[in-house]
């Protein structure tokens, strides 16, 4: 275990609706057995002791599920290791005297509200545009009573693997929101349950996401390179024809 001292360069801004600037900071004496996370955690309660105002960040299950812990660390959407969310980042991928660059997502359509969190509830309101399934599922039912292709069920489980961080809108150079938007709309369609709504899902939820203010897609791939789930950029391919083919449809 080797003691750390880095120095932490952090966004601060009380709220979205007024400037925020760069604040430097010394921490020591953390451990490289430490998640990325634990060491905020380590500066928040230096700051409290100092009585100053600790640094807000979002965080809730700390084990790569929930998507809360979005911040861009050196540049990069949850830092520099990948398929890694910020809670997954331990201090062990950095060195003694490193200066680390910490800043929330920078998008439009995801004001700041403080310091590190920005609100991502359009991405909800994307969700639930999509609207409901309307197939009576009842009770789980048995697990060949709907044959489907293992690989049409492994497509569609690798699409719902999106925990909808953001990372994908934040190293977008246009902040679009299209491979979160793309793995939602496919974990449904794929499936028999998903197909009675299916054009007007993808109609209905690209209008949401044009209407949040999100950017164009342009193929960068720079959201499949940051995904922390390594969602494929497959499924924008998916959308826009599914897109396209509900259009024509009507």
């Amino acid at each position: 275990m080797t003691d750390l001292k880095l120095t932490l360069n952090i966004w601060r801004q009380k709220s979205s609706d007024v400037s925020g600037k760069f604040e430097s900071y010394e921490v020591d004496n953390l451990n490289t057995h430490m998640s990325f996370l634990e060491m905020l955690d380590v500066l928040n309660e230096k700051l409290v002791a100092e009585d100053k105002e600790p640094v807000a960040f979002d965080h809730d299950c700390r084990e790569g599920i929930c998507g809360m812990c979005s911040m861009v660390i050196n540049g990069r959407p949850h830092g520099p290791m990948k398929g890694t969310t910020t809670c997954q980042l331990h201090m062990r991928h950095f060195k003694n005297g490193d200066t680390i660059t910490i800043e929330p997502w920078r998008a439009k359509a995801f004001p700041v509200i403080k310091d590190l969190v920005v609100d991502r509830s359009s991405f909800d309101r994307i969700i639930q545009s999509g609207g409901y399934v309307s197939v009576n599922t009842g009770s789980a039912p048995d697990g060949n009573a709907i044959p489907i292709p293992k690989s049409v069920a492994e497509e569609a489980f690798d699409a719902a693997a999106c925990i909808g961080c953001g990372a994908c809108v934040a190293s977008c150079k246009n902040a679009s929101a299209s491979l979160f938007v793309s793995a939602k709309i496919s974990q449904l369609s794929l499936l028999p349950q998903g197909q009675p709504e299916k054009n007007e899902r993808v109609k209905n939820m690209v209008a949401q996401m044009d209407e949040e203010g999100f950017g164009h897609c342009t193929n960068t791939g720079a959201c499949q390179a940051e995904c922390p789930k390594e969602i494929s950029v497959e499924y924008i391919r998916k959308m826009n024809l599914d897109y396209n083919l509900s259009n024509i449809k009507g």
